[in-house]
């Protein structure tokens, strides 16, 4: 029932978003009789369109942003004479000034990119808006918000009580006193790889593995050195051989639901990753970030949880499992490299916003948010299924490398004959947008692939998702093997 209704709310914004784009339409037609005409009346375009008044209104609102129309109180509408042009700025100079470009950058762009209305998206890293407690989530803000001091200076660690609350979520010897909040979880991995490396050092990294971590190393001016990984995580052998020929102080890991594949550390393995890092004398920055996201399974004890000596700098994000907004995270991690920590992000921003803190803490120590997890549990194995039940139906040729337990996203192998970038590109054109392999690999990929996310379309739009990439694939000659009735 609720995820029923959750649906109808998805399709009810899509609608509401078309309805917006006929209205803009029709006032862009009308506003071409010239400067001074006046538009249409609110009564007549919700009369024309059957569209609310609130349509209406953000329609008027999108072409006042634009200057083509000004709104006068008591009068309506009007079309306004265009803003002057001003000359073109010679900003050529800067190309000289800035220097070479980071890489990697271009890839987290793209990631975050808004896809185009009537498009579904299977690239999103985030739930969609249905699934996030926005009801709890606002009326926790709002009860933040009038809390005496408020938006007074807070501590420059973070609010003690949520710093607590991380702490015991890590399970193991971190304390309040060893975390620091961050705002979010790519603040406190780019302020975690530029703390405990210095420029030009390695920084290993599991193959494929997380682009925003690949372009925050890059963009501190490390050397990125990927460690194969396969349905089991990464390799121990591999990571010791990679430890002793860089000579790397940090090991970048996700061991839970690993973005993009969304392998877990296998058991037999923990041990072994572990025992290559402490004979290193090196950390190893454990990325929990779908610590909420389990499907299948309760999720093992972080690798933090066992960790005695503080090899293990334990990173812990609300974005995901809530709401892109809520850019609340936590850095764990004990002795001196703490303290780096903690001054590292004083100079990055001083603190995090009061208020934000004080919603989160309100957010997940309520019922609320336990009622959201077990919802976000059953939505997310629902829409998993129905991304692999659509992908059997309408393209057999492309299955995920492993079914994850957990996470967002399936990571699907393209057969030999078919281009990445170009399937990419027809997946556009057929308006679904999917995200490529190559960004997620720090050195050149074993093959192609595709990142398909679950988590942010209901069961509906993932199977028209699915027919669409199949248009696309056609597109390219290559046949989706479809089963007869499929």
């Amino acid at each position: 029932m609720i995820a029923a209704r959750r649906e109808a709310l998805l399709l009810f914004s899509m609608d509401d978003d078309n309805a917006v784009q006929r209205v803009i339409q029709d006032l862009r037609r009308a506003a071409a009789a010239g400067v001074g005409t006046r538009l249409p009346s609110v009564r007549e375009l919700t009369a024309r369109h059957r569209a609310s008044p609130a349509t209406v209104a953000r329609a008027t609102r999108r072409l006042v942003a634009e200057g083509l129309v000004e709104a006068v109180p008591g009068r309506g509408v009007f079309v306004v004479a265009p803003a002057a042009i001003p000359p073109p700025s010679d900003l050529s100079w800067q190309a000289v000034a800035l220097g070479a470009r980071p890489g990697g950058e271009e890839a987290v762009q793209a990631l975050l990119a808004v896809p185009a209305p009537g498009a579904i998206a299977l690239s999103s890293g985030y739930l969609d808006t249905t699934l996030q407690p926005t009801a709890p989530l606002g009326a926790a803000l709002a009860r933040a918000a009038r809390r005496p001091g408020a938006w007074d200076r807070g501590p420059a660690q973070g609010d003690a009580e949520l710093r607590a609350w991380f702490a015991r979520e890590c399970g193991g010897l971190l304390d309040a006193d060893d975390i620091i909040i961050c705002p979010g979880g790519q603040a406190a991995l780019s302020t975690a790889i530029r703390a405990l490396t210095a420029p030009g050092e390695a920084v290993l990294v599991e193959s494929p593995t997380y682009v925003g971590a690949l372009a925050a190393a890059r963009a501190a001016g490390r050397q990125v050195v990927p460690v194969p990984a396969d349905a089991d995580g990464v390799r121990p052998d591999l990571l010791a051989a990679a430890l002793d020929r860089t000579g790397a102080r940090l090991f970048y890991c996700q061991p839970l639901y690993a973005n993009p594949h969304g392998a877990v550390l296998a058991p037999q393995r923990r041990a072994a990753v572990m025992s290559a890092v402490r004979s290193a004398g090196a950390f190893l920055l454990e990325d929990d970030y779908a610590r909420d996201l389990s499907i299948d399974a309760d999720p093992p004890p972080p690798l933090a949880a066992d960790d005695a000596d503080g090899h293990v700098v334990h990173l812990r994000s609300l974005t995901k499992p809530a709401a892109p907004g809520l850019r609340v995270a936590a850095l764990g991690a004990r002795g001196p490299a703490g303290m780096r920590l903690r001054s590292a992000r004083v100079l990055d921003d001083f603190f995090v916003a009061g208020p934000l803190q004080h919603a989160a803490l309100d957010l997940v120590t309520s019922p609320a948010w336990h009622r959201h997890r077990r919802t976000v549990r059953t939505a997310l194995r629902t829409r998993r299924d129905a991304l692999l039940s659509a992908l059997r139906r309408h393209t057999p040729d492309l299955q995920p490398t492993a079914v994850p337990r957990g996470g967002l996203h399936l990571w699907v192998r393209l057969p030999p004959t078919v281009d990445e970038a170009d399937l990419v590109t027809a997946a556009a054109a057929e308006q679904v947008v999917v995200f490529p392999g190559h960004p997620w690999f720090a050195a050149e990929p074993p093959a192609a692939f595709l990142r398909l996310t679950y988590a942010a379309a209901p069961p509906a739009l993932l199977d028209e998702g699915a027919r669409r990439l199949a248009r696309a694939l056609a597109g390219l000659g290559h046949g989706t093997g479809r089963a007869p009735g499929g």
